[in-house]
């Protein structure tokens, strides 16, 4: 016999509806807006593991040995990149939630919380580290991993040594879009290119020209940048040229991370102000110093910064160097 499936069975509801147990009842002290603050941060928590699943699924289409760029395979990490990006709009929004509570109205329950905080939140660190932000690179990185049971420490620095987004897109493209880069290279159209950079600049702007030679005319052998030089060529070429046809979902890609570290800055600097707004100067009931920490994780935590760089080497369309009849036939699909 078929089974047949009712809604809240489905969706485990009596799991999920039962799971919020307000600490202000069971010290008898009850605090209305305790409801809010558990339900907002469960939510959050739940499109936490979504975003995971799809990053998880982007690793995956990332990480073979050969990507077709025009291929059905990265239409699907775009249209995953784009779910994510929407996601990330909600949870900005739930802060304009949080923010019908009041400073007084979290009072009644906040030292009920110590010394719980987001700052254990697992699954965000363990998203930050999937993505590509590195240890080296948090702020109070000393820190990190000090509030957390040591279950899961061991699991966030075991995450820490996972292959990430931006290390799998670096790789991508140091092998796009589909032409020899050393052909490109030993051609004149990286040298042309500078001089057409060059002469479109304004005044105060000559140094931009020592930056572009030390990012685009120079091959490092070591360097602490995330993207390596052949990347980050790549990465220039794909937003110069990104109205032709195969370059298109190239360059999608690369906005979705752009957006996405966009968003993650834009969700940051508003709990900054949300916690600065009903804490004031107050330490945070983990221990950190609040508004301060948050400020300056804002401030360092880019992951995909390398990519907003590239509006600075910008020229106008009209002013682009004119491609070979071999190089816009393959990114034109043209026979």
């Amino acid at each position: 016999m078929e089974k047949k499936m009712y809604y809240s069975d489905y969706l485990a509801l009596g799991k999920i509806l039962d799971a919020q147990q307000l600490e202000s009842d069971v010290q008898g002290r009850h605090a209305h807006d305790e409801m809010l603050f558990i339900i907002i941060h469960q939510a959050y928590e739940l499109w936490f593991k979504q975003v995971h699943f799809e990053v998880d699924s982007l690793l995956a289409l990332l990480s073979q040995p050969e990507i077709n760029d025009n291929s059905p395979h990265m239409m699907v990490a775009n249209r995953r990149l784009h779910r994510v990006v929407e996601i990330l709009r909600v949870l900005v929004h739930q802060i304009d939630i949080m923010e019908t509570m009041t400073p007084l109205d979290f009072l009644d329950f906040r030292d009920m919380l110590r010394p719980a905080s987001g700052f254990q939140s697992m699954q965000f660190k363990q998203l930050e580290a999937k993505l590509g932000l590195i240890m080296e690179d948090r702020h109070g990185k000393e820190y990190y991993t000090s509030q957390l049971r040591p279950e899961d420490a061991a699991t966030i620095n075991q995450g820490e040594k996972q292959v990430s987004v931006l290390r799998l897109v670096n790789n991508w493209l140091e092998r796009m879009p589909h032409f020899e880069q050393a052909e490109l290279w030993e051609t004149d159209f990286w040298q042309t290119y500078r001089q057409v950079y060059a002469e479109s600049l304004g005044p105060g702007e000559e140094q931009n020209v020592v930056a572009f030679d030390e990012l685009f005319m120079t091959d490092h052998t070591t360097s602490d940048r995330k993207l390596s030089d052949r990347a980050r060529r790549a990465a220039l070429f794909i937003t110069l040229y990104r109205d032709y046809p195969l370059l298109q979902n190239p360059f999608r890609l690369i906005n979705h991370l752009l957006e996405i570290d966009e968003l993650l800055a834009t969700w940051r600097w508003r709990h900054m102000n949300m916690v600065h707004r009903i804490i004031g100067t107050r330490v945070g009931t983990g221990g950190s110093t609040g508004k301060g920490y948050l400020r300056e994780a804002a401030f360092k935590h880019y992951i995909f910064s390398e990519f907003a760089e590239l509006s600075g080497f910008l020229v106008e369309r009209r002013k682009l160097p004119v491609l070979s009849d071999e190089l816009e036939r393959k990114l034109g699909f043209i026979r």
